[in-house]
């Protein structure tokens, strides 16, 4: 019994790790991976593509949060969010944690193979800013910028998979719109932790810019609105889409403002969570106006 209990709770603590408790960061991930892939086949993709899309979300998100935890496991224990988490309590081991992340790349590495020579290139830099990533907080105010980059490369790999040109107009209108929407909810995401990173010396858009955080994030995401207009009409996309995505796009922006102005911890969360409604409304106009 013993030996079964100390099973499910290294499963848990694994769980944890990949943050299948949290599903959001999976969804911020699929939701700009399938506007991608519905513009750039202008409509429902091949069920195959569309599958090693899905899985690879999952598998490279768990994997850039196993990485994050295990660069930032002394890191966590000083922050009160994070202080609990598993490789920072010991409850997970580090070889374990290597362990599931070398099978999630694994995974990746197989599924990318089904496709094209660029799109695998373009994976292999996508690792590489994720193991980038979790280090520039120590060095610079802007990991936001490069979490951006990192999580809008999906964008350009399901076009590449698709064999449409990387000159399109499209393809980065939605590099840029989603770069922008990302410095934003991760901002948001920051601003939770800002002065317990003030006190042990983390780096973040939300530290760098202080009181000028909701300011700097109603510009961006006006910008952001500005965008997806802008898509919609070279789209020709059906009203449906204004309706669905542009008009409720900006009524959560709207709502995030009211919330983050608060300053309030527990609204900032609110505000980042709210993000999902916010990648869910743009694929809902974008999937409708192709019907």
């Amino acid at each position: 019994m013993s030996n079964r209990l100390t099973f499910i709770k290294k499963c848990y603590n694994l769980a944890y790790v990949m943050r299948v408790n949290q599903p959001i960061g999976f969804f911020l991930l699929l939701w700009p991976t399938l506007w991608g892939l519905w513009l750039s086949k202008q409509g429902i993709p091949d069920t195959t593509i569309l599958v090693i899309f899905i899985i690879g979300v999952i598998c490279m998100r768990s994997a850039g949060c196993i990485i994050n935890d295990y660069v930032d496991y002394k890191v966590d224990s000083c922050i009160t969010r994070t202080k609990g988490r598993p490789l920072t309590t010991g409850q997970l081991s580090k070889k374990g944690a290597l362990i599931a992340l070398v099978v999630l790349l694994i995974i990746a590495f197989i599924l990318i193979l089904y496709l094209n020579v660029i799109t695998i290139f373009l994976s292999l830099i996508a690792l590489i800013l994720s193991v980038v990533y979790p280090y520039l907080k120590r060095y610079t105010y802007f990991p936001q910028v490069v979490l951006g980059i990192l999580f809008s490369w999906p964008i350009l790999m399901t076009f590449t998979a698709i064999d449409k040109s990387i000159d399109s107009i499209m393809l980065w209108l939605l590099f840029l719109m989603n770069f922008l929407w990302v410095i934003v909810y991760d901002t948001q995401y920051a601003m939770l932790d800002r002065e317990d990173d003030k006190e042990i010396g983390i780096r973040s858009l939300a530290v760098f810019l202080g009181n000028m955080d909701t300011l700097v994030i109603g510009i961006l995401q006006f910008f952001i609105v500005f965008i997806l207009g802008i898509i919609g009409y070279l789209e020709r996309f059906f009203i449906e889409f204004y309706i669905f995505s542009l008009c409720g796009v900006i009524m959560l922006f709207i709502w995030q403002q009211m919330l983050i102005r608060t300053r309030e911890k527990k609204n900032y969360f609110r505000a980042f969570l709210s993000n999902n409604y916010v990648g869910m409304l743009i694929f809902l106009g974008i999937f409708i106006s192709f019907y």
